[in-house]
Parts: structure tokens; C-alpha cells; sequence
């Protein structure tokens, strides 16, 4: 943008000198153009100043932008709530195998020098005792993927049922943990079947103990396109996700690839020259030439 002041002098150069003073600018930072030049007159009278416009550029102001429409956060919408866990309650019928396996499992404790409260009752449905650990250092006795309370079970069930001809099932419990880690290889067996389905391709799940296999195989037992088996030896013991191709569900454009023709039947049925696939034409051969009978008599010198 151009700006300009207009002054006078006595002469052009003073006036020019009183706008640079009055800008505050040197002289190669502006344009100067006389507008009038000085006239001296006769004897003092008719005499008339210098007048020059000195104009400069100043860059144009940055235009304002519009402020945007702030736009209301949208209301985050709640995200459902998992279905909870089902969680038996201990049964409250006892009787010795019960107080057995609470003393072991106190005696145990105190030597780990853990405290866990110990709750546990008898299910003569089922002939199992059920314990329920709780208290501030029940992971310690859940251990990694719940390693260590499957050790404790299995030295409940050696302790109760040793020398006996009955036997009695304990399950020992801590926190809901078996409950919780059913419900996770739940979820995590139909997503492994979804992909072999998919894909076609058999799945190997990590090693897992007895319990853990049985959970695999029974959220399976119905799913449509795959089965389940276990290979290895323990502890090294998985489940395999096969893909079934006979339970598989059927795909919807089977029926079209299989009413189409096969790549060889289409070639055969092609029409072909006489001469074959060969572009070049073809011409008849020339008759074959006898050629004279070869002497075979020996000539002798003469």
C-alpha cells in the first residue's frame, strides 16, 4: 500500500528534507515528486516555496480471519457394559473332606507365608469340595495364567485322596479368577475359528492345562465349520482349530464357479483349422522325382 505527505521548503531539497525528518526514513526508502518548484520573484515580491509529495510503501495489514463455528462436542455415547460374570456361591454343606482340605491349605498358606481367608463347602451333586481364596495377596497364589492355584488344587486333590478308593473333587477358586479366564478363552476361541473359516487355514492355540482345553473345546462344540482336537505331550499340550469343510457354511458363489466350464473344456471346444493354430498357409507338396539306378559294377583299368 502507498502512502504519501506532501511539504514545502525554501528549496526542493529542503522540503524534502522536512518530510524525511518527519517519517523518520533515508532518502533511498522513498519517491520524490515536485509538485512546485521555488520561485525567488523580483525585488522579494511574487516569491513562492518549493512544494514535493514524498510517498513510501507500507506492506498491507494481514486481513483478520473469520473466527470458525466451534462445533459442540459430540455426547460420548456409553459404551455397553460387559454381561457379568456368573459367579456359583460356595455351598454351605461340609463334612470331613472339607475340614481336610482347609487344614492343608492353612498349613500351606503359613509356610508361604501368605494370608488368604478360606472359605469352602461340599456339592453332593457333584461330589466336589469348593474353596474360594480371598484377601490382599490372593495374586500371589493365582500366579501366571493362574499356574500356581492350578499347583495348589492339584496338591489338594493328592492330599484328600490319597490312600482313598472314593475320590473327591476340589476346586479351588480365587477372586472369580476361573470364571474370568473361561470367559476370555471363550472370546478368544470363536475369534481364532472366525479366522480359520475365513481363511481356511488350521490354527494352533498355546499350551494349556486340562481345564483351560476343556473350555476350547466346549465353546467349539457348535460352531459351524471348524473342529477341535489336542495334540502334544504335557505341559506342552494345545488345541488345534481345524477348518471342517463339510460343516462349513456354504458360500454363496460356489454354485457359479462350479457351472463354469473348466479352462480345458473351453479350449477344446474351440474350433480348429486343418492346418492347425499355424497362420502360415499351406501348400501342396511337389511330386517326388525318381532318380536314375546308381552302377554298381567295378571298372577295371585298362
Amino acid at each position: 500500500m502507498t502512502k504519501f505527505i506532501e511539504t514545502t521548503g525554501r528549496t526542493e531539497d529542503d522540503a524534502v528534507a522536512a518530510a524525511l525528518k518527519q517519517l523518520g526514513m533515508s532518502r533511498d526508502d522513498v519517491s520524490v515528486m515536485v509538485l512546485e518548484r521555488a520561485k525567488s520573484g523580483f525585488l522579494g515580491f511574487g516569491a513562492s516555496p518549493a512544494k514535493v509529495r514524498v510517498s513510501w510503501e507500507e506492506p498491507d495489514p494481514e486481513p483478520i480471519p473469520e473466527p470458525k463455528p466451534v462445533r459442540a462436542p459430540k455426547a460420548a455415547q456409553p459404551k455397553p457394559a460387559p454381561a457379568p460374570i456368573e459367579h456359583k456361591p460356595i455351598p454351605t454343606e461340609t463334612n470331613g473332606d472339607v475340614e481336610k482340605v482347609k487344614a492343608f491349605l492353612s498349613g500351606l498358606f503359613e509356610r508361604m507365608d501368605v494370608d488368604a481367608d478360606i472359605d469352602a463347602g461340599y456339592d453332593s451333586e457333584t461330589n466336589t469340595v469348593c474353596v474360594e481364596l480371598s484377601g490382599q495377596h490372593v495374586g500371589t497364589l493365582i500366579g501366571r495364567r493362574g499356574e500356581t492355584l492350578d499347583a495348589i488344587q492339584h496338591l489338594a486333590n493328592y492330599v484328600l485322596n490319597s490312600g482313598s478308593e472314593d475320590r473327591t473333587r476340589v476346586n479351588i477358586d480365587a477372586e472369580n479368577y476361573r470364571a474370568k479366564r473361561a470367559d476370555a478363552l471363550t472370546g478368544l476361541a470363536k475369534k481364532t475359528a472366525a479366522k480359520v473359516v475365513r481363511y481356511r487355514r488350521n490354527q494352533t492355540l498355546e499350551p494349556m492345562n486340562a481345564y483351560e482345553r476343556h473350555v476350547i473345546h466346549t465353546a467349539l462344540q457348535d460352531f459351524e465349520g471348524v473342529t477341535t482336537y489336542s495334540t502334544g505331550t504335557e505341559p506342552n499340550r494345545r488345541v488345534v482349530i481345524a477348518y471342517d469343510s463339510e460343516t462349513a457354511p456354504k458360500d454363496a458363489y460356489a454354485d457359479r464357479r462350479e457351472d463354469r466350464p473348466r479352462r480345458d473344456d473351453r479350449r477344446d471346444s474351440r474350433p480348429r483349422r486343418s492346418g492347425g493354430y499355424s497362420s502360415r498357409p499351406s501348400y501342396p507338396s511337389a511330386p517326388a522325382q525318381e532318380k536314375p539306378p546308381v552302377d554298381k559294377t567295378v571298372k577295371e583299368w585298362s
